[in-house]
């Protein structure tokens, strides 16, 4: 791999985001805030939510925003640039393996996938305050399993966007994103499936799943979530099986 070349389209990528910044700000935080407004402030202001749903809240937003964030960083470009564009040509061109400007494309999206994810903790406290209450006993299991929820994200970015055409997308979110929300144990915790044993089961096999169970379990472990490692045997599982498709399907649209 030319280490430079890689490092010079990092950087571009970088540049871009900057320069759409505040486009970035808005696809990124407005739907989850508005979520945590009206779960954690409205509905528990009024009385229908416990107080201490502001907390239970925080770690299944946190995932959300980091897998929209890392899927739309990726996803969307590679769309872009592989049907339209057709930018992906010149970076077809840079001296390194195919391979490698897709890992690129991954880094990148994982890099805006851990900031979206870190900004909504202060902002949710503003937000949410009094009643939010963090228990950060594991640092470093809590930055592990962030790493690999934003690799979850891009890889699942990368998959996507180099396997739905254009006229596709709206399919995306309907078919694959909005079912990952709502059955991703995101505004509730797993155990709370308990009464329906096998939507507890087939639940397993959403990704979210793990990205929130795991941002729970070491950000608020008073609450019941599931077991860490099984969460870090998953996310690790996922990102593997993500990259390898996604690598896969990123050299087919590139040598077709």
């Amino acid at each position: 791999m030319n280490a430079k070349a890689f490092l010079a389209m990092l950087g571009r990528d970088a540049h871009v985001a900057k320069r759409n910044v505040n486009m970035i700000l808005v696809q990124t935080f407005l739907q989850p805030l508005l979520f945590v407004f009206i779960f954690g402030r409205v509905m528990v202001r009024s009385g229908y939510m416990p107080e201490s749903y502001k907390s239970l809240l925080l770690p299944g937003i946190m995932a959300i925003s980091m897998i929209f964030t890392g899927i739309w960083a990726v996803a969307m470009p590679l769309i872009a640039e592989f049907q339209f564009t057709r930018e992906i040509e010149d970076r077809l061109l840079a001296p390194m393996e195919i391979a490698w400007v897709a890992i690129e494309k991954v880094l990148a999206g994982a890099l805006q996938a851990t900031i979206a994810g870190l900004v909504v903790i202060p902002a949710a406290w503003l937000i949410l305050r009094p009643g939010v209450q963090f228990n950060l006993r594991a640092p470093v299991g809590f930055a592990v399993i962030v790493i690999l929820v934003a690799l979850l994200s891009a890889c699942g970015g990368l998959a996507l966007g180099c396997s739905v055409n254009q006229q596709h997308i709206g399919l995306m979110f309907s078919m694959v994103l909005t079912p990952m929300i709502f059955f991703g144990c995101t505004y509730y915790p797993w155990s709370a499936l308990n009464a329906f044993p096998i939507l507890q089961k087939i639940v397993l096999i959403n990704p979210l799943v793990y990205a929130s169970e795991g941002i729970r379990g070491t950000l608020v472990p008073q609450f019941p979530h599931l077991s860490l490692p099984a969460v870090l045997i998953a996310l690790f599982g996922f990102d593997a099986v993500l990259l390898v498709a996604g690598l896969r399907q990123f050299r087919k649209k590139a040598v077709s």
